[in-house]
């Protein structure tokens, strides 16, 4: 740019020998342009100075740019990686404990005494002992109500009683032993009969007639405790295979973290995963974890993300499977709910049997009435116990804190 500047400023005619409007007039004569004076030539150079001065100040911000913002990047992909896996760790922390409480919750213990006392033989909740009500059917409708006529006679009673006290039955109150007496009975009697021609098969049938009406209703009701036992074990079951899922996610987590995995050997899977997050795996511990790697990647007062994000690929990882976590609470929540679902098909169906045994003369319907009440009030105190117990929104409000739909490569 000097070169250029002193060689038009050698170009520039001297007027100290030729008067400049003499020059101007001969050059305009010739139709030749206009020379610029020396002061517009200097202008013109001093412009061009400048053009070049901005453009290396633009580049130079420009590289500065790209160098900040690859540096804000990779800040912000560690923050998000480091507050994913601490939100996770209490996430894995809740999950575990749900999943065992509503484990230990797939029965409760006033529902099971209400329900073991209506399939009780000898109860007499709904105003009758079925043990009872088949003593007097055999004296009143096989034996003609001459039960205390002949020797014949009174060892059918006493067998009948024997069959109904028998240790076999005794052995299972919560499901089936109503309908087991009654077919064992049954069976009895048909056997009787053949060497008793007082005992004809009408006399049977008539019987029959009557006993089914307990028959019906104890059938509605075992059919009730088997489908809620059956969704209560599939429901259990479901929950073991979420644990077991949840315990390699999180020995994934924690290897990537640097912490001492459990031995589980021949321990329960909740006894090893409660001891880990009491002694191991706590949320305090992995915050302190990543303090420790920020110090060690700290070059004077600055930390060097891009090489600890580098350097630690597996953290990369874990953040990036955490939508596994996310779906495993997801599980959970729908287990819980079916535990509910549960509950509400099997409130339905006693209620239905308990209408059968008021539909069937069985029990006055004030008695009746009144068990429902209290089977929907124990229903409803049952589930006002999980939902307090389990605390689902504590299991919300953490998921909600993890960015899973954020990835990282």
């Amino acid at each position: 740019m000097l070169h250029c500047f002193f060689t038009a400023w050698a170009q520039v005619p001297r007027t100290d020998t030729v008067p400049a409007d003499t020059i101007v007039n001969n050059m305009e004569m010739r139709g030749a342009p206009a020379i610029q004076t020396r002061d517009t030539t200097i202008k013109h150079i001093l412009e061009e100075l400048q053009k070049v001065t901005d453009s290396d100040k633009q580049n130079s911000n420009a590289i500065q740019g790209l160098l900040q913002g690859k540096e804000i990047d990779n800040l912000t992909k560690y923050e998000l990686v480091r507050n994913n896996l601490i939100n996770a760790s209490e996430t894995y922390y809740l999950l575990n404990k749900k999943i065992i409480d509503l484990k230990s919750r797939t029965t409760t213990n006033n529902l099971d005494v209400f329900i073991t006392s209506l399939n009780n033989p000898e109860s007499k909740e709904l105003g009758f002992s079925f043990s009872d009500r088949i003593v007097e059917l055999v004296e009143k409708v096989v034996l003609k109500g001459k039960a205390d006529k002949g020797e014949r006679n009174g060892k059918i009673v006493e067998s009948t009683k024997s069959i109904i006290n028998s240790p076999i039955f005794q052995s299972f109150t919560s499901l089936t032993p109503p309908l087991a007496i009654a077919n064992s009975v049954m069976n009895f009697l048909h056997s009787v009969s053949v060497n008793n021609k007082q005992i004809s098969q009408k006399t049977l049938q008539e019987f029959e007639k009557e006993l089914n009406k307990y028959v019906v209703y104890y059938t509605a009701l075992n059919d009730a405790n088997q489908k809620f036992e059956f969704g209560l074990n599939f429901n259990k079951d479901q929950l073991n295979l979420l644990q077991d899922n949840l315990y390699d996610h999180l020995m994934f987590t924690a290897s990537a973290l640097k912490f001492q995995l459990p031995q589980r050997g021949n321990k329960p899977i909740a006894e090893t995963m409660n001891t880990f997050f009491l002694d191991e795996f706590k949320k305090e511990k992995v915050v302190d974890f990543f303090d420790k790697l920020e110090v060690k990647y700290t070059k004077g007062k600055r930390i060097d993300y891009e090489l600890l994000l580098r350097e630690n690929p597996n953290l990369k990882e874990v953040n990036n499977q955490l939508e596994d976590l996310i779906l495993q609470t997801k599980r959970f929540e729908n287990l819980y709910n079916e535990y509910f679902s549960l509950l509400d098909s099997y409130y339905t169906k006693v209620n239905n049997s308990l209408k059968i045994a008021q539909d069937n003369g069985l029990a006055d319907k004030n008695l009746i009435e009144n068990k429902q009440t209290e089977f929907r009030n124990l229903k409803n105190e049952a589930v006002t116990d999980i939902q307090a117990s389990i605390n689902i929104k504590e299991l919300y409000n953490n998921t909600d804190k993890i960015k899973y739909r954020y990835r990282i490569f």
